[in-house]
């Protein structure tokens, strides 16, 4: 059974909206080598629409480095309401979502990296679905932050 790994960039202050606003200075090599294991040890990521969105604008234009290769090549499963289609490798989960996260858990395969936060959180939590949380910065970086 795959697991459901949740990792979210959550401030000292608990601020989890926009981390491009204000995590790029905790960006170091530390961390960058924490996220490559992240993702490297999935081989899908589950998303939000809101973060489906905000990624789709920013990551297929990057490439040439093995993170971005790597999550422009990944699939991506994504939960919505809303959106009838979707590009990026991406698909839309139909149907009731924490059963379509079971069923993907359930399939035969690398850790399912889930990245943002929101409702679908609070509906992955209620059902018992995720597996592992996450912080999004290094554990240096909390410790510089918090001086």
């Amino acid at each position: 059974m795959r697991k459901l790994v949740e990792s979210t960039f959550v401030s000292l202050d608990g601020r989890i909206s926009n981390p491009q606003e204000w995590s790029p200075p905790y960006w170091d090599d530390e961390h960058g080598a924490y996220a490559s294991k992240l993702l490297f040890a999935a081989d899908a990521l589950l998303l939000g629409r809101a973060t489906y969105e905000g990624f789709v604008q920013a990551w297929p234009s990057r490439s040439g480095d093995p993170f971005s290769d790597q999550i422009n090549s990944m699939p991506k499963y994504v939960a919505s309401r809303t959106l009838t289609e979707a590009t990026w490798n991406a698909s839309i989960l139909e149907g009731d979502v924490a059963e379509a996260v079971a069923e993907l858990k359930g399939q035969p395969g690398d850790d399912l990296l889930k990245f943002g936060t929101g409702e679908l959180d609070r509906t992955l939590i209620a059902n018992g679905l995720v597996d592992e949380f996450h912080s999004g910065c290094s554990p240096s970086s909390r410790v510089a932050a918090s001086r």
